[in-house]
């Protein structure tokens, strides 16, 4: 089914069509100009298991916070401190959002290794 709704939608533009009862395909949000820059740590950066994320955002005309992901898990609450992150190999991504928490394009991406 997957294959057969990808090539629908790629071939037809039928994505509302397609989509089973009860969902929608909501458009993403639209660059607002807000931009997001990690500025500690710095991407290739080695850290310990707890460390401090540092980053500005400069909003533009839908921006109102950010959102901060670790290894693509949410952070909720996040309070500009990482404790007791495993060792190895992470990725810290911030993004802008909107009042309403809905995503912004605006984003930025490091790689760090724990120690």
């Amino acid at each position: 089914m997957f294959k057969v709704l990808k090539t629908a939608v790629i071939t037809c533009g039928l994505v509302g069509l397609l989509l089973p009862v009860g969902l929608s395909a909501e458009e993403p949000l639209k660059d607002d100009g807000s931009h997001v820059a990690i500025t500690a740590p710095k991407d290739g950066d080695s850290v310990g298991r707890t460390f401090e994320l540092k980053y500005d955002l400069h909003a533009g005309s839908q921006a109102h916070h950010a959102h901060v992901y670790l290894d693509g898990q949410y952070q909720k609450g996040f309070k500009g401190t990482f404790t007791n992150v495993a060792p190895g190999k992470h990725e810290i991504k911030v993004q802008a959002a909107n009042h309403d928490h809905k995503l912004l394009p605006a984003a930025s991406v490091v790689h760090v290794e724990v120690k």
